[in-house]
């Protein structure tokens, strides 16, 4: 059993106590500032009564408080009638239910994790990881590799002093996984497909991809290797993703098809990622008119459509279609180009000796 006492000076005549004891708290108008305000990390569950999805949430955060209450880093779980309390669902624009926010010292987040109770415990503990953890033998870059999970890109510098790439790891805390390897063998190099050192290995578990670069550190370079390495190759596009993508300035190559499960689009796939790994500057997305029609159709796509079809998109009202004879050049002029009609027609794949 674990309890952890927090006292919160609401006003110069009164004072708050909070016990951190890994249950769920309940919030509402009168104490919700003053949770927030006691703990570093709150994941907060917005919530109706009569929401059958919410019902469904509950046991799990039931389950997930006390493992997420005993970390060295406690977080804590709360949740809020946002029926009832409808000036914190305004607030904090909760527009249906269940709805979950992650407030790190205060400042609110979109959660976008896993809603299993295991799962969820895995994903939250990455919000108070160190920001760069130190990886001294193959097996601890084995148990850091595991223990990060499947939710967000790992970046792993081999041979790289933590100084590197300290500053990326706190900008860029919420949304991957950095470390930095001290001591390895020659199986690890070979694990994760690096020849020298230093070298920073990013891997997508979730996508079984990894990218290295060599150098060089310099910090435009780096970011601009970590903001791309951000995502993966090809990524499917749904509201989730889509959210993730909101501070990404990179216009998208979006590829519409029938089902993105059938084994032609699988083929499509593959190929739009040989043209995705020489244009980190574009992000490229697919999605299926099966999967997700109601987005498709807002870009002219439909059942009746010839597919696939292909658009640049800048994520506002502007995109250019790119289907019947034309072409869409996916790398650079005299390097690749993909044409889509109603299928895959070609594909160049002549390398620039410039």
């Amino acid at each position: 059993m674990f309890s952890l006492e927090i006292t919160v000076q609401a006003s110069s005549s009164s004072a708050e106590k909070w016990v951190v004891d890994g249950k769920v708290l309940e919030l509402d108008d009168s104490n919700f500032d003053s949770a927030i305000a006691a703990f570093d990390c709150v994941l907060v569950d917005f919530y109706a009564p009569w929401c059958v999805h919410c019902k469904r949430l509950s046991p799990q955060l039931d389950i997930a408080a006390p493992a997420l209450a005993a970390l060295k880093e406690p977080i804590v779980i709360a949740k809020v009638d946002a029926d009832k309390f409808r000036w914190l669902a305004t607030k904090f624009d909760i527009d249906g239910f269940p709805t979950l926010k992650i407030f790190m010292h205060g400042l609110p987040m979109d959660y976008n994790g896993p809603r299993k109770a295991d799962l969820l415990v895995r994903y939250l503990k990455k919000f108070v990881a160190p920001d760069v953890s130190i990886l001294d033998s193959d097996s601890a870059i084995s148990n850091f590799v595991e223990a990060a999970g499947t939710y967000f890109p790992i970046y792993i510098g081999f041979g790289l002093n933590e100084s590197v790439i300290s500053d990326m790891a706190k900008k860029y805390k919420k949304k991957a996984w950095f470390s930095v390897a001290k001591d390895f063998s020659e199986n690890m190099m070979v694990l994760h497909d690096f020849d020298k050192v230093p070298a920073l290995v990013v891997r997508h578990p979730s996508y079984d991809e990894q990218s290295v670069f060599y150098g060089p550190f310099d910090v435009e370079f780096l970011e601009d290797f970590v903001k791309q390495n951000m995502f993966p190759l090809v990524m499917p596009i749904t509201y989730d993703t889509l959210k993730s993508l909101d501070n990404d300035e990179r216009k998208i190559v979006l590829t519409i098809v029938e089902d993105e499960n059938d084994e032609k689009s699988k083929k499509l796939i593959r190929i739009l990622k040989s043209a995705a790994s020489a244009n980190r500057d574009l992000v490229f997305g697919y999605v299926g008119i099966k999967q997700w029609e109601d987005f498709a159709d807002t870009f002219g796509a439909n059942k009746k459509t010839k597919l696939p079809k292909m658009v640049v998109w800048n994520r506002n009202e502007d995109y250019l279609t790119v289907n019947g004879s034309e072409s869409i050049d996916l790398r650079r002029p005299g390097i690749a180009s993909i044409m889509i009609s109603g299928g895959l027609q070609g594909r160049e794949n002549n390398r620039d000796k410039n």
